[in-house]
């Protein structure tokens, strides 16, 4: 299948990935741009799990302050070189992650931080809500996973959470691309939340 210039464009514009890449995986999926979408979402997937070891030591400290001052965010997020540190990419990525933080206040960055206790605290409940003396053990505890993923995981952890500015992604999803495409391993270190009166 011809393949042509303005087809390449449009599936880069949507993705940031490179020409030729974006040739390969028209060519992959018949010339379908949301199926090479896709494609290379899994391959970026592929990408940033090759990277993900790599050591990031640059990037930025970013603060967002929103609604007149009323919540602010501080956030440091990683890369490796400095040179992707100034792109605007990154700049744009760390002011979307703030922006994130500002609207969905998770508590932690990844469920790698979520306190045992808590963790336990929560399955407790879900158990308590499922568990009625009639379904086997097996399916209580694939109900509560699902819940503690749904309900629990995806509001207090920003890399599970739906991206603010497209919802069906989720921001570990939104990271994984930015790593695709810059090239470098991506971290979101830390981060602090304020908002007006919160202690009052």
């Amino acid at each position: 299948m011809d393949i042509s210039a303005q087809l390449v464009k449009d599936l880069r514009a949507k993705t940031g990935a490179g020409f030729m890449e974006c040739k390969k995986a028209l060519a992959e999926t018949g010339g379908d741009i949301e199926k090479s979408v896709e494609y290379l979402r899994k391959k970026g997937i592929a990408t940033a799990a090759k990277k993900a070891g790599r050591e990031t030591s640059q990037g930025l400290i970013h603060s967002y302050i929103h609604g007149n001052g009323r919540i602010g965010v501080l956030l440091e997020i990683n890369c490796e070189t400095d040179f992707v540190a100034r792109t605007n990419e990154f700049k744009e990525l760390s002011k979307d992650m703030a922006m994130q933080i500002a609207a969905y206040s998770p508590l932690y960055v990844a469920r790698e931080d979520v306190p045992a206790e808590l963790i336990e605290k929560e399955k407790e409940i879900y158990f308590s809500q499922v568990d009625d003396g009639k379904k086997p053990q097996q399916i209580i505890d694939k109900i509560v996973t699902g819940k503690l993923d749904k309900n629990f995981f995806s509001r207090i952890c920003l890399m599970e959470q739906p991206f603010i500015r497209e919802d069906k992604k989720t921001v570990r999803d939104i990271i994984t691309e930015k790593i695709a495409s810059l090239g470098e391993n991506i971290n979101i270190k830390r981060f602090v939340r304020f908002e007006l009166g919160e202690d009052v």
